[in-house]
């Protein structure tokens, strides 16, 4: 590992454009040497000389610029290529067989019947890659540890599931219920890396792309987190993460490349396969998009290996002393090179090295046949091995791999190169014949002709088997593997909440400090206290957090190598190498990441750790939602928390922060269970069974694979006391009754959630008093789970009428309160509205539709109808509407409460940041 200081320059690159020149005499001669190479000898030996110059410089230690890209052949020269201890022939009989079937199994799923679908080509064109990978790389976890962690691209599942067949780990049966998961259950296999889905086999999901590289980027860093901090021993980890060209293209594959290389993470290679095509045309046609990577990769200050062309370019490069053949290749674009992949030898011959008598005359003993297998460096497994080793041993840095490839590679002139390759499915019999022919499968044409093409295993006891299993063995096992080894958590005692349960007496504080207030108790455990991990997208501040920066210190594997400019204060600023607290900066898609990371830790390492993620607004959900169903995916656990939640209480910042929508959005995530929490003893019970559920024993019927998301808000409020005997089964399951009215002859029934039951509390006080209306108030901590819960039983009483039909718990739980029923939040009505079917009896809601803006919260909650005086006008409809009250008391309420007048209503309570 190279020291801090060189893995984290200040500086990086740079010309001295201010220095003086101390001796002009001695800097002519240099540039006369220079203008006499160019002068007598041409530019390219000048060129040559300086390169050459530049890396003794470099050498020697002597600062010098970057170079944004180099020529375009491999970085690594053949003479520096290191021995290949592998069996070349026998691996190409495995990568052989494992083409053939990761081909067949896509092409029996297209049958008549099915017509699943399925890619052949990413895989094609990346097998190689794959192959030296499994073979001499990719670390399993049999010795105890993590081994490594490998994001598979999504689309080349095909061909990781045929590895997996020939290695007994899939049988021919299950192949052939690729993408039929449900009519072949248990046996189906999910069409992409889904680890819900197949939890055994698969890690991490990957096929939304430029997820895949931004969760490699954060897993790499949560392994030296796990280190740093003395939870797990993840020094022997590394992560691989394998991706598309056009894959790069998404801004979440490249937006988070500085943070692997600032924080040096040698633990980590990028294997791009540069098979220079998006899904439907070339990914840089009038460009090269291994030089632009190679550019954007160095500027981030990764360490770049160019893996370009075969062995079979190798004796022409040597003859290229004048460098045209590498100035051709530089100068050719990626469009052109596409094209000669689909075309002959006669055409390359005349097209790529006639335009020149030097570089006709270097191929001029080559048969055409020769010239069109001129191969890419991605297919040649020397090549990869030798460019695998050195991102391996590589240290300080980052590695990124560009391997050139040709996408559908050996599946035949129909699919090879072609634009549509992506969308191919199916090898007709003429496709299977050449293909079989190109690999040396020996199935005869009888079985091709006959119906679906056959699978093709060598035999347990082959040469080739044997050696998978042996390769296997010696790497530490199986991959891709997923295994749950964490126990259970010890769980904090009841007495760890009772601070939060006790209420806030006579302070007012917002919902996002009682929780932090728990947080801090929690932390003190002696027991699962370490394994809290905090995230914050820049904000800690903001959410009442800083508290924590002298305890819990921010992790930065430099440490903090600065005089604070707050280190007088008693809640400084503090970094640290062993902190608990990520700050990731402005990036909520780089807190998710961390956030995923650290709430799979359980199944990667066996180390259970408890994220924290607390975000401002919806910027997490909305902003990040592709990654939260990430999350769902890869069954990683942890809390969320969505601080100065709703649409109205975060004043004055107005329409882009109003979050008035973010409950709906985590209502469509299967993995999430949102809550609402409107005081802290409801957090306390709603964060007490959380840990239960995920760290320590799941109920039967209960899964642990979720994570909790809370809305909590800046409104300072006085938090009540955990009232006697209080409905614990309620908070937890969506609703209870949080006071039932003490006044009033004519009742009704008013459900609130979150920073609305304040309001609704006001609104009873007010009907009591000048309308007799006997209003209880109802806490409705989760919308979303009592949705859920009566969808769940519906399907059931759906499926099994002759059974006792079940009745929803919102239903029963309300079956005894007479009615109407309003609802409110600070939510848009949808939120609320997704019980409306299992309320017993007359149900309106308000919410908060439509765009925020800055005002007072009074103003806000006015204009959207929500406020105390709103909620009375709304119980006071409902009445009227079922005969028990006057319809005359609508405009008297109105009238009084000054209902269309926004400047009427109080401003409310101001502040609270947190």
């Amino acid at each position: 590992m190279a020291s801090g200081s060189d893995r984290n320059p200040i500086i990086i690159g740079g010309l001295p454009s201010q220095v003086p020149d101390f001796d002009p005499e001695e800097t002519k001669e240099w540039l006369d040497s220079l203008d006499g190479a160019v002068d007598t000898r041409g530019r390219e030996r000048a060129r040559y000389l300086m390169l050459r110059l530049i890396e003794r410089a470099r050498e020697r230690r002597v600062a010098v610029p970057e170079m944004r890209s180099t020529d375009y052949v491999n970085t690594i020269a053949t003479k520096d290529e290191p021995f290949f201890p592998g069996n070349e022939e026998v691996e190409r009989k495995v990568l052989n067989a494992t083409r053939w079937n990761a081909a067949v199994m896509v092409s029996r799923a297209q049958r008549p019947g099915i017509g699943v679908g399925g890619h052949i080509a990413t895989f094609a064109s990346s097998a190689s890659l794959y192959d030296v990978g499994f073979n001499h790389f990719f670390r399993g976890k049999d010795h105890g540890d993590g081994g490594d962690q490998i994001f598979f691209q999504g689309h080349a599942s095909p061909g990781i599931y045929a590895r997996a067949f020939l290695l007994d780990r899939l049988s021919e049966s299950r192949l052939d219920a690729f993408r039929q998961e449900k009519s072949k259950a248990p046996h189906g296999l999910s069409s992409y890396p889904h680890p819900r889905l197949m939890p055994d086999f698969w890690e991490f999901p990957t096929v939304s792309m430029g997820l895949g590289p931004l969760g490699a980027i954060y897993q790499a860093r949560m392994n030296r987190y796990l280190e740093a901090r003395g939870i797990a021993d993840t020094s022997a980890s590394h992560v691989w993460a394998f991706l598309g060209d056009g894959e790069m293209d998404e801004p979440e594959s490249l937006g988070q490349l500085s943070i692997a290389a600032r924080e040096g993470l040698d633990n980590l290679t990028f294997v791009v396969n540069c098979n220079l095509q998006r899904l439907d045309g070339p990914v840089r046609g009038n460009g090269k998009i291994i030089q632009e990577l190679e550019s954007q990769f160095r500027g981030a200050g990764w360490n770049v290996i160019k893996l370009v062309w075969d062995r079979s370019w190798d004796p022409l490069l040597a003859q290229d002393r004048d460098g045209l053949l590498v100035n051709k290749l530089n100068t050719t674009p990626d469009g052109q090179f596409q094209t000669y992949a689909t075309e002959t030898g006669a055409y390359i011959r005349e097209h790529f090295f006639g335009g020149d008598q030097r570089l006709r005359a270097m191929v001029e003993k080559m048969t055409d046949e020769q010239i069109l297998h001129l191969g890419r460096g991605g297919h040649d497994h020397r090549k990869v091995y030798a460019a695998f080793q050195a991102a391996k041993q590589h240290k300080g840095q980052p590695t990124v791999v560009l391997a050139q490839t040709v996408k559908g590679w050996t599946l035949g002139p129909n699919f090879e190169g072609r634009n549509a390759t992506h969308q191919m499915k199916k090898l007709t019999v003429d496709d299977l014949k050449g293909f079989r022919d190109r690999l040396h499968i020996p199935i005869p044409d009888a079985q091709l002709e006959g119906g679906l093409p056959p699978y093709y295993h060598p035999g347990r006891d082959s040469e080739e088997i044997q050696y998978m299993h042996d390769r296997r063995k010696a790497l530490g096992g199986y991959v891709p593997t997923r295994v749950v080894r964490a126990k259970p958590l010890p769980l904090p005692e009841d007495k760890t909440y009772a601070a939060v349960r006790k209420g806030s007496g006579q302070q007012s504080i917002a919902t996002t400090m009682a929780f932090v207030r728990l947080l801090k108790d929690l932390m003190r455990d002696k027991e699962i206290g370490r394994r809290f991990v905090l995230i914050a997208p820049d904000e800690y501040r903001t959410f009442g957090m800083d508290s924590f920066f002298p305890s819990a210190k921010i992790y930065n594997p430099l440490g903090q190598q600065y005089e604070a400019v707050d280190r007088d204060l008693l809640l400084a600023y503090k970094e640290s190498p062993t902190g608990q607290m990520l700050h990731d900066g402005i990036s909520e898609a780089g807190c998710t990441a961390s956030l995923i990371a650290a709430g799979s830790a359980y199944a990667t390492h066996g180390e259970p750790l408890i994220p924290v993620y607390v975000f401002y607004s919806m910027f997490g959900f909305q902003r990040t939602g592709d990654q939260f169903w990430q999350m769902a995916d890869q069954l990683a656990r942890g809390f969320v928390l969505g601080a100065t939640a709703g649409r109205t209480t975060l004043t004055g910042e107005g329409l882009q922060h109003a979050d008035g929508h973010s409950q709906l959005l985590a209502s469509t995530n299967p993995g999430c269970v949102a809550y609402d929490p409107a005081f802290g003893f409801e957090i306390a019970h709603i964060v007490k069974d959380g840990l239960r559920r995920m760290y320590g024993e799941a109920r039967p019927g209960e899964s642990a694979d979720v994570f909790y998301y809370l809305t909590v808000y800046n409104e300072p409020i006085q938090h009540p006391a955990e009232p006697e005997n209080v409905d614990v089964e309620g908070i937890l399951k969506g609703i209870y009754r949080f006071r039932a009215a003490e006044a009033g002859a004519i009742p009704a029934q008013i459900m609130a959630s979150g920073v609305a039951v304040p309001w609704a509390v006001e609104a009873q006080r007010i009907l009591a008093e000048e309308w007799n209306v006997r209003a209880d108030v109802w806490s409705a901590t989760s919308w979303n789970e009592l949705r859920r819960e009566a969808v769940e039983v519906e399907e059931f009483n759906l499926l099994h009428p002759e059974e006792e039909q079940r009745v929803p718990y919102v239903t029963r739980k309300l079956s005894g309160a007479e009615g109407p029923f309003v609802a409110v939040s600070d939510w848009m009505r949808s939120v609320p509205d997704q019980i409306s079917r299992w309320v017993p009896g007359t149900y309106g809601s308000l919410g908060a539709d439509g765009f925020g803006f800055a005002d007072t919260r009074g103003a806000a909650r006015r204009w959207f109808h929500i406020d105390a005086q709103s909620i009375v006008l709304a119980v006071l409809t409902e009445l009227a509407r079922e005969g028990k009250v006057d319809r005359s008391a609508l405009k008297q309420a109105v009238d009084r409460y000054q209902l269309l007048d926004v400047a009427a209503a109080d401003p409310g309570p101001a502040g609270g940041d947190a």
